[in-house]
């Protein structure tokens, strides 16, 4: 009797032991990323765009200075950068590699030439007062900034810089240490968003020197292309996962890990690819345009 009063007292931790462990606990998609700063930096980015888009066609009239056109830019650029940061594009983007992609794709190759078709800078400066405008004026003429900005928006500089950012993030060590620490994960964000800017700048014609001309833009399109093709390529054919914190991730949401990473590069690949292509159309067909008047 004794036997069998031991072996019932038993069963329970037997089968607590046969148990399986439960999988990694998946926040929920649908959150969207409102941190106080984030939401700070969009409303005041958004609203200094049209405190001084007003006051630049009060002075000059509607569409003097920066077109129709130009404006509805930036907005739908800074739209896409909301959606990037903000919605539950964010949130996915942590779970799922292909998620991420999308992430990266809309602020590299949507919402940061969309935002630099717009003048931002310009349409800023008319934000502040006469007064604050001289300053700033003075302090972007000043020889150690004007030689800095000069560096950055030089096309062969934003071309490997941006190019650097692409590829060293994506390098596995670097990729998940980003997903399990925020304050990497922003700075990805950052160095995405912003060596693309600087690209975007230099080859859609803000160049006041004048040193380069469409043909150089359309090389930089081109090459930005290949490269940025050539790096989905290898995710899209990679037999195996490169970034382990999304298997156990992707795997708890019903999504083969492996294909995951295939649907990330493929985005890379194809989508974001035919953008530098449209671009590279787009400034042929000014330069034509230019040459005809």
């Amino acid at each position: 009797m004794r036997i069998v009063l031991i072996l019932l007292a038993a069963l329970p931790a037997a089968a607590l032991a046969h148990v399986p462990e439960p999988g990694p606990a998946v926040p929920s998609p649908w959150a969207w990323d409102l941190a106080p700063w984030l939401v700070a930096l969009l409303a005041l980015s958004a609203i200094g765009y049209a405190v001084g888009l007003w006051r630049l066609w009060s002075n000059a009239g509607a569409g003097r200075g920066v077109a129709l056109t130009q404006a509805a830019a930036f907005g739908v650029g800074w739209l896409s950068l909301a959606a990037a940061l903000v919605s539950p594009l964010d949130t996915w983007g942590g779970l799922l590699f292909s998620a991420h992609m999308v992430q990266h794709e809309v602020l590299m190759v949507v919402a940061a030439p969309l935002m630099v078709i717009g003048r931002p800078l310009a349409t800023w400066t008319w934000a502040l007062s006469p007064a604050q405008r001289r300053v700033v004026g003075r302090w972007f003429q000043a020889r150690g900034w004007s030689a800095l900005w000069g560096t950055l928006t030089d096309p062969l500089v934003a071309w490997a810089l941006h190019a650097l950012a692409l590829w060293g993030w994506h390098i596995p060590a670097a990729f998940d240490a980003a997903l399990q620490h925020e304050w990497l994960h922003i700075l990805q964000h950052l160095s995405f968003f912003g060596t693309a800017l600087f690209f975007w700048w230099s080859v859609l014609g803000h160049d006041p020197r004048g040193r380069y001309g469409p043909g150089h833009s359309t090389a930089y399109l081109f090459t930005t292309m290949l490269h940025t093709g050539a790096l989905g390529a290898l995710l899209s054919l990679a037999p195996t996962p490169w970034y382990a914190p999304y298997i156990p991730l992707s795997s708890a949401l019903g999504f083969d890990p492996a294909q995951d990473q295939q649907l990330g590069g493929l985005v890379m690949w194809v989508p974001a690819g035919l953008a530098y292509v449209i671009a590279a159309l787009w400034v042929l067909g000014r330069m034509l345009t230019r040459v005809r008047a």
